[in-house]
């Protein structure tokens, strides 16, 4: 029973509410046994057996190393509709500092995202979708591999998954400890920026460090570089535009030896934004201003720059379906319909840069909405209070966006009718 001082409406949180205890049971043993990515092998096993259990209709492993899919029928198909769950499953290299009896059973990796929660969650919508079936057309459940930095989604769409189950529309949701339970967050535009990867090698000259005049010292070349770099944002990037250019590490010269200046020194970090436009000139102004600091120095310098994940851009018909979905459930004082972009990135980007989609953010914080640890905090957990609710969004989402009898007419008619459905490759009963 939901015991929050929040209040959900409709008959789908309350048949999931009825087993709580179980997705908590499967949520706390995932967190106790963490995988990372493309490793999610008991993860992956336990998911399909408790898909399995649910009664779904078919099993799909396998896509994209180790992604699971599921497939729900409607009670009809006259629509011939079809939509997307995603969930997220793996772990992160970091070592949990938690005392709890469900704390990671491995050295040096933890369910640090609340990827456990999100897996659990989609699990009961599962169980709930196959015991009720009211909707008309197909529910696609996707549970996504390697989030955390192997792009896992764009290995499940290299894979096949969209040709395999041709969605209309695809919806993922991410905990969030910043908004207190029983709040939901959405805007129709950018929810994550992309997440791009600068290496820059320098190059000097080695030497004395009591003679610095022989040698042409790369460490204070970084150094210029470092601040220099601070501009580009401030002096080139509009004020009513976000990017972010974070240099975080830098390797240069032996501890142990005091007194030699390095040959080579390198800086590694990240650059964040949301519009390609300003991404394309924030790389741009990287290459010429690192090449004309070394140069002005006597150095040279390379910038490698790579782009891992781009932005998290929501649609707009889908993200507003999205807010009236969540509206319905817990009411619209507790949804946050125009929710400030994050900086960080999500590679459910990935699916949105080919189906229409939306990307939420479930509250799991505390009833004020501080105190919790944040995201990737050696002593964070997932709020199994949530459990319940997080399912009934993504249940509602299916039930909504294809009712028995007419489609929902804020989704995107994209895809004719006659859309055929998917050809199973590999199912297990």
């Amino acid at each position: 029973m939901n015991k929050s001082r929040y209040k959900v409406h409709g008959p789908a949180f309350a048949h999931i509410a009825a087993f709580h205890p179980e997705l908590t049971a499967l949520r706390r043993d995932l967190h106790a046994h963490p995988e990372l990515g493309f490793e999610e092998i008991y993860t992956s096993k336990r998911v399909a057996e408790s898909l399995k259990v649910c009664g779904v209709d078919e099993i799909h492993t396998g896509i994209g190393k180790t992604g699971v899919v599921a497939i729900i029928r409607g009670r009809q198909n006259g629509s011939g509709r079809m939509i997307g769950l995603r969930a997220d499953m793996d772990a992160l290299p970091m070592t949990e500092h938690n005392d709890f009896a469900w704390k990671s059973a491995k050295p040096g990796m933890m369910h640090g995202c609340g990827h456990d929660g999100h897996t659990a969650m989609l699990v009961g919508a599962a169980r709930y979708l196959a015991e009720t079936r009211q909707f008309d057309g197909t529910a696609v459940l996707i549970f996504q591999p390697g989030e955390e930095g192997f792009a896992g989604a764009k290995a499940m769409i290299e894979d096949g998954l969209f040709e395999r189950f041709p969605v209309q529309s695809v919806f993922a949701m991410h905990n969030w400890p910043q908004m207190r339970p029983g709040m939901v967050g959405v805007n129709p535009g950018p929810m994550m920026a992309s997440a791009d990867r600068i290496t820059i090698e320098i190059t000097g000259k080695g030497g004395h460090g009591a003679h610095p005049y022989a040698a042409v010292d790369p460490v204070l070349v970084a150094a210029h570089i470092i601040t220099a770099v601070q501009s580009i944002v401030s002096r080139n990037v509009r004020a009513i535009d976000s990017a972010v250019i974070s240099l975080c590490a830098m390797q240069a010269g032996d501890p142990g030896a005091f007194s030699v200046i390095p040959g080579t020194a390198r800086l590694i970090g990240t650059v964040r934004t949301f519009n390609p436009e300003v991404q394309a000139m924030v790389e741009k102004r990287l290459h010429e201003v690192c090449s004309g600091v070394a140069l002005g120095l006597g150095a040279s310098a390379h910038l490698n720059y790579e782009r891992i994940y781009p932005a998290t851009i929501n649609t707009r018909d889908e993200a507003r379906f999205a807010m009236e979905v969540a509206q319905k459930l817990v009411g619209h004082e507790h949804v946050d319909r125009n929710m400030d972009p994050s900086m960080g990135a999500e590679d459910f980007s990935f699916m949105l840069q080919v189906k229409p989609g939306a990307y939420l953010r479930l509250g799991q914080g505390a009833e004020n909405g501080q105190g919790a640890c944040f995201l990737h905090n050696s002593r964070y957990d997932f709020n199994d209070e949530v459990l319940p609710l997080g399912a009934a969004l993504h249940a509602s989402l299916i039930e909504q966006g294809m009712p028995l009898g007419e489609p929902h007419a804020a989704l995107r008619q994209s895809t004719p009718q006659s859309t055929p459905s998917p050809t199973p490759a590999r199912s297990e009963a």
